[in-house]
């Protein structure tokens, strides 16, 4: 039988979702506690890769299991293995050819931003904290410019070997509270650093462009005409629709 679970954590000290040779993975972490109760797993997957010090409020990640277990006790168990900043929430069974990344039709990432003068300890390395007046009708204009199909080369990392650069952005839009501003971009598939370099350069509106900037950024295909990459610690992945 395989499962999906669906887990939360926080990136901080993490090199990422997948397991690399710099740094301890959540990969790594959830595939121990995996087999620390199975035994033994196949066909274990995650539905995205996260960078370094990214957060997720939901990842997904399917597998089989050696034997299996009623849905209901494998969050209990797999979390009493996984450390405090990780914790898996749900699962449930999967068809058999289900895949967690391929099966995705839709992402949705959370960008946080504190826009309060003064830093909040509590949200250390879980917002940019980036004070300032900003305007939301402005922001939410040049947002729009991002939805549909496009080709998104402009907002890859240099260097990065794709080809195909075009996705189509579902909702990209900016949000306020009292003391953070929160971007939402949903979208059938990003591209290395995508969000966070949206965020970099939308924040430049209007003091440094106007909204329709974006639309120009964008026919340009070039990375050199996009703003900075934001931090990592501001991004979430946020929901992930099968």
């Amino acid at each position: 039988m395989k499962y999906l679970i669906r887990l939360s954590y926080d990136g901080t000290d993490y090199c990422g979702w997948q397991m690399q040779k710099n740094g301890p993975s959540v990969q790594a972490c959830v595939m121990d506690a995996i087999r620390g109760v199975f035994g033994s797993v196949t066909e274990f997957s995650g539905c995205s890769r996260t960078d370094s010090g990214v957060h997720a409020l939901d990842f997904c990640a399917s597998f089989r299991p050696a034997f299996d277990l009623p849905c209901e006790k494998i969050p209990v168990a797999l979390n009493a293995k996984l450390p405090g900043n990780i914790a898996v929430k749900s699962a449930r069974t999967v068809p058999d050819d289900f895949h967690a990344r391929y099966s995705v039709k839709q992402k949705e990432y959370l960008y946080r931003i504190r826009t309060a003068s003064v830093r909040d300890p509590f949200s250390e390395n879980r917002v940019w904290h980036r004070p300032a007046n900003y305007d939301l009708n402005a922001l939410n204009q040049g947002a729009s410019y991002l939805c549909g199909t496009h080709d998104f080369r402009s907002y890859m990392a240099a260097g990065s070997k794709i080809e195909d650069c075009t996705r189509t952005v579902f909702r990209a839009e900016f949000e306020q509270t009292e003391e953070e501003l929160h971007f939402y971009v949903s979208a059938d598939g990003f591209l290395y650093n995508m969000v966070r370099i949206m965020v970099g350069t939308l924040l430049e509106i209007p003091q440094r462009m106007p909204p329709e900037a974006i639309l120009r950024i964008l026919e340009a295909k070039d990375r050199s005409q996009s703003g900075m990459t934001a931090p990592a610690c501001g991004l979430y992945l946020n929901r992930v629709v099968y």
